[in-house]
């Protein structure tokens, strides 16, 4: 029996050689999908899907991975993304999640609800960093495929451009932090905003400097949220437990005035296999993505 050709990547094509070599197979709609706020200690964590049409329609100038662009080249690729893209779909879990469940199944479940949403239906999946189970599709998990891949690109702009718009609306709720500027990074800024105030609802207390500043530390990660008491209203009240905004092609869409949206779990699908700990512990200060 003769094996299958070969799937050439061509240098060439740069950001794009990757689809265009899973299209050349048959794969017409590949997906991307990518995170952002996985090293912030505070504010939600936000996920992207996209699938970038073929040909020269699917190439965004500008595009690149989100964390080497500025923010202003952020909200141009963001605005080309959204009326260009077959289909975009972005989940927004809320920090109480990621306490209640660890980052890492937060992270992998977000990005798996995010493909899911898309209105068109993926040939192909490509993932950054981790795999991710239960999709329906063949997919590759990419090493820094933000990178290497013009959709998991495209997703990873629609996730840190959303991400932002939100930590900009949180710092008018908690003006003591400056989420406005660090976006819940650990800065020596929002170090100091910690020491000197404790932590508001929308930090991460299962993080060993949050857990620090509340003096909860010696509890376990999932216990250390104190009970829910009358406060200002958050972006993501309670009971959801995550968001999910999707557009397609041409479609405007300014996610901090859609409702935030479905409700039920954002958990792990019941087919995922158990997986070995990840290298970095959610009680820690994450040091993923940097700002």
């Amino acid at each position: 029996m003769l094996a299958p050709p070969r799937t050439v990547v061509r240098r060439e094509g740069g950001l794009y050689a990757l689809e265009r070599a899973l299209q050349r197979r048959g794969f017409r709609n590949v997906a991307g999908a990518d995170e952002a706020g996985r090293g912030a200690c505070a504010g939600p964590l936000v996920a992207g899907a996209v699938i970038l049409p073929e040909g020269r329609r699917g190439e965004i100038d500008e595009l690149a991975d989100s964390k080497l662009l500025t923010p202003a080249a952020r909200e141009r690729v963001y605005d080309e993304v959204v009326k260009r893209a077959l289909t975009w779909s972005v989940v927004i879990v809320p920090p109480a999640e990621v306490d209640a469940r660890g980052l890492h199944v937060c992270n992998l479940a977000a990005m798996r609800r995010a493909l899911a949403s898309l209105t068109t239906i993926p040939d192909y999946v490509l993932t950054d960093g981790f795999p991710v189970d239960g999709l329906g599709a063949p997919g590759l998990a990419v090493w820094k495929g933000d990178r290497v891949a013009a959709c998991v690109a495209a997703a990873s702009v629609l996730a840190k451009v959303t991400r932002d718009r939100l930590m900009v609306e949180l710092d008018g709720q908690f003006p003591d932090y400056g989420f406005a500027v660090h976006k819940g990074y650990i800065t020596d800024e929002h170090s100091a905003a910690l020491s000197a105030h404790g932590p508001c609802v929308e930090h991460r207390f299962s993080y060993v400097n949050v857990a620090t500043a509340s003096g909860r530390v010696n509890r376990p990660p999932r216990a250390r949220r104190p009970a829910p008491v009358p406060a200002a209203p958050s972006l993501f009240d309670a009971p959801l437990d995550g968001a999910s905004i999707a557009g397609s092609g041409g479609a405007s869409a300014e996610p901090l005035m859609l409702e935030a949206a479905l409700e039920g779990t954002v958990g792990v699908a019941s087919g995922e296999q158990p997986r070995p700990p990840v290298p970095v512990g959610e009680d820690e200060a994450m040091e993923g993505e940097k700002r």
